[in-house]
């Protein structure tokens, strides 16, 4: 298990799957251990995977500081990893909340990114999150599911904040519950504690994150999933108008966890796009 050391002593783990050219993938959660990336439906067949476990999660270890767990203080540690690996600029692929601290990297570092893949990410970085309409209204989308009518009632009352998150909503997340989503789900590890800190007053500064995205000249592509509601479609879209050269696709029948739904059609797709000589620019697909 390779291992660097961030700026402030932190010794950082990461994780190799595949071959090929590098493609370096910050995990969601916020603050969840990148074992739940596993090899992102089949991905590492096209590009050598590293998954960083951010500072205090997975095998990387706590810091001495628990205000390093802030996502615009993790920027540094996906700097250190960059140049830890040698690499002028590299490829990026962000899950979920993870993709607030892509943008945040890329808005810093823009030369540092030849592309960057931003897959079913909430726009946190930008001032933009989903609503509790937005949930519902996903979660409405899978009525004629067997478990629905046993769920959907306690997964309203956790969105009006009158109860706590229950496991038993783990289906509203995938685009299809089955054997595979509940064994994905049952590997989750997330460091609740650094979760907390992640968005905290200050990780943000959404008009000064808008404004350095446009001076980004990678391609980025923005997936999101038909059926996810954190973020809908149309909430993940606000992330590709952010940026100049973005491209933004929904795959059919997703959740949050696309590359778990739909393996095949998740690996071609950002194989497609990390391949590509020229990366098209476009707003739709």
């Amino acid at each position: 298990m390779p291992i660097f050391t961030a700026a402030d002593g932190t010794q950082v783990a990461y994780h190799l799957r595949g071959e090929g050219e590098p493609l370096v993938v910050l995990p969601g959660g916020p603050m969840q251990a990148s074992s739940y990336l596993g090899d992102l439906g089949g991905l590492a067949a096209h590009r050598r995977l590293v998954l960083l476990d951010l500072r205090g999660t997975g095998d990387s270890a706590a810091p001495a500081d628990p205000a390093t767990y802030r996502c615009d203080r993790l920027v540094g540690d996906v700097e250190a990893l960059r140049a830890h690996l040698g690499l002028e600029r590299m490829d990026l692929l962000a899950h979920s909340a993870g993709g607030s601290l892509a943008m945040l990297y890329a808005a810093r570092h823009p030369e540092r990114v030849a592309r960057l893949v931003l897959v079913t990410c909430t726009p946190w970085a930008l001032g933009r999150q989903p609503s509790a309409e937005d949930r519902l209204a996903a979660a409405r989308l899978r009525s004629g599911e067997p478990w629905f009518e046993d769920v959907f009632p306690a997964f309203e009352e956790w969105l009006a904040g009158k109860t706590d998150f229950d496991p038993a909503f783990a289906p509203f997340f995938y685009g299809r519950w089955d054997d595979a989503a509940a064994e994905h789900d049952a590997r989750a590890e997330f460091n609740d504690d650094a979760a907390d800190v992640y968005g905290s007053d200050g990780a943000y500064d959404p008009p000064a994150t808008t404004a350095a995205l446009t001076r980004v000249a990678a391609p980025v592509l923005v997936l999101a999933g038909e059926l996810d509601g954190g973020p809908r479609p149309e909430l993940a879209r606000a992330a590709a108008d952010a940026f100049p050269h973005a491209e933004f696709t929904v795959q059919p029948g997703a959740g949050h966890y696309p590359w778990v739904d739909d393996p095949e059609w998740f690996a071609r797709r950002v194989a497609q796009f990390l391949d590509r000589d020229e990366a098209k620019v476009s707003q739709t697909e």
